[in-house]
């Protein structure tokens, strides 16, 4: 079978979501008791197909995500089979703590595991906005919580069916908010995600309507969030929510006052509940805060991690080229001050400073064009930094000018040149240059300064350069 192109219009899903919808809930209302287990079954069904359909068609080339969310579906509707009345006899949503709903937490466990592996993809390039998209979730299901499900559970309801019903709660907010996060920097894969968020959507609002309304509105609701999900892998787009692309140039984070409103939401309400002292305390907010504080150590480690890196960057470009990775002009005369003061020390035997200038560098630049020239000089460094080792420093002074500071050693200028007339490999062909390098050395006693010894190395690159053979080294 082969799946549509990630070019391709994604209508003809939108249209069949839109009638498959209008169909199940039209024929969910108008069947028998009998009968609207079987719609309800076979609405169930429907997402397992497209997943399988697009995992053997090789569309979904990312599988793990996608197997964890088909043995999910398998566990719904195995359980849908296996106790036909957990909707129509107001069993969904009423926290009874029975078998049916750890089969069903089951399945939302898979359900997870299959949400946190895309998101692990995608929080290598955003990692402090999921961590924020998901603290908003948790702190939003606090007030959802209190405000439209706990109050309404039946008193007799025992702990465990609430922590089911809870957790349910609590962990389609924190994906919820989480898959808002992939689909404002995820582009290519809005639509698919679009759906996955109202799946989202329509189950946490069926766990709300569980508790208010007739089971009728809730198997409806429960069926629009089955046929939603079967939308997203169908898409063409789909494989964009488990293979995120490369990380957007500017990516912006809800302001901190926002993000700090949002945390104190639970704590105000707990505060207001004890003011009140009107009924016994909810479990919901200690949960909720517990599980929120180990998240915002977690952005706080972050923050403190990127702050950390930003730093090295900084003090790297500081004292290194950009093109090359060699210590910059600045950086590479402070290396010369030190090595001249150790010298003066008596901790270093003798100190040489060698100027090399690249020769039939612009003609590379000319035919071949800067890019060209860009990766010569690249090479150029690694080849100094090689010759050099750890016994000195290379720098780039600018242009096609390099410096090289050695402390102790045996010579080696002619070795330098020799690297540096090996051939390079540039788009468009192989290029060959060579160097003009200039030696001084200063020793103990001798009273030479970074100053003069520069000087002197100066004039011997510009003796060589007036040779006219081929460049080779000259020392002064």
């Amino acid at each position: 079978m082969r799946w549509p192109r990630t070019t391709a219009p994604a209508w003809p899903v939108h249209v069949g979501v839109l009638g498959l919808s209008v169909m199940a809930c039209t024929a969910y209302t108008m069947a028998s008791p009998e009968w609207r287990n079987v719609v309800f079954a076979l609405v169930t069904t429907v997402p397992i197909i497209t997943f399988l359909l697009a995992l053997g068609a090789g569309h979904l080339t990312d599988r793990g995500p996608w197997l964890a969310a088909v043995a999910g579906l398998g566990f719904l509707s195995v359980g849908t089979v296996t106790w036909p009345d957990w909707i129509p006899d107001h069993h969904f949503g009423s926290a009874e703590g029975s078998t049916t709903e750890l089969v069903m937490a089951s399945a939302h466990l898979l359900f997870l595991v299959g949400t946190s592996s895309a998101l692990r993809r995608h929080g290598r390039t955003d990692p402090g906005g999921l961590i924020d998209a998901a603290l908003f979730g948790l702190c939003a299901a606090g007030p959802l919580w209190e405000g439209s499900i706990g109050p309404y559970l039946d008193p007799a309801a025992p702990p465990l069916g609430k922590a089911l019903l809870l957790s349910d709660v609590l962990v389609l907010a924190a994906v919820l908010g989480c898959l808002v996060r992939i689909g404002v920097t995820a582009r290519g894969a809005r639509a698919p995600v679009g759906y996955l968020v109202l799946t989202a959507v329509l189950t946490l609002a069926n766990d709300v309507v569980a508790v208010h309304a007739d089971p009728v509105w809730t198997a409806q609701v429960m069926m629009l969030a089955y046929l939603t999900l079967a939308a997203a892998p169908a898409l063409p787009t789909a494989p964009g929510v488990t293979e995120p692309g490369p990380a957007p140039a500017e990516v912006r984070h809800p302001p901190l006052r926002l993000l700090g409103a949002a945390l104190c939401v639970n704590p105000l309400i707990a505060a207001i509940q004890a003011i009140r002292a009107d009924g016994p305390a909810s479990a919901v907010l200690p949960i909720a805060t517990i599980i929120v504080v180990p998240l915002v150590v977690l952005r706080l480690r972050l923050l403190s991690m990127q702050r950390a890196a930003a730093e090295r960057t900084l003090a790297h470009q500081a004292h290194h080229d950009d093109l090359t990775g060699l210590y910059n002009r600045r950086h590479i005369v402070a290396r010369i001050d030190e090595a001249m003061r150790a010298l003066d020390r008596g901790e270093l035997a003798e100190v040489t400073v060698m100027l090399c200038d690249l020769d039939g560098f612009k003609p590379v630049n000319d035919r071949y064009g800067h890019q060209a020239g860009d990766l010569v000089l690249q090479a150029v460094a690694l080849r100094l930094s090689a010759a050099v080792g750890r016994n000195g420093a290379v720098g780039r002074l600018g242009g096609d000018e390099f410096v090289i500071v050695q402390c102790g050693g045996e010579p080696l200028a002619d070795r330098i040149a020799a690297l540096v007339r090996e051939p390079i490999e540039v788009s468009g062909g192989t290029v060959r240059i060579g160097a003009s390098i200039g030696a001084a050395t200063a020793r103990v006693g001798d009273g030479a300064d970074r100053e003069s010894l520069i000087a002197r190395a100066d004039a011997a690159m510009y003796a060589v350069k007036a040779r006219p053979a081929t460049p080779a080294a000259a020392a002064a």
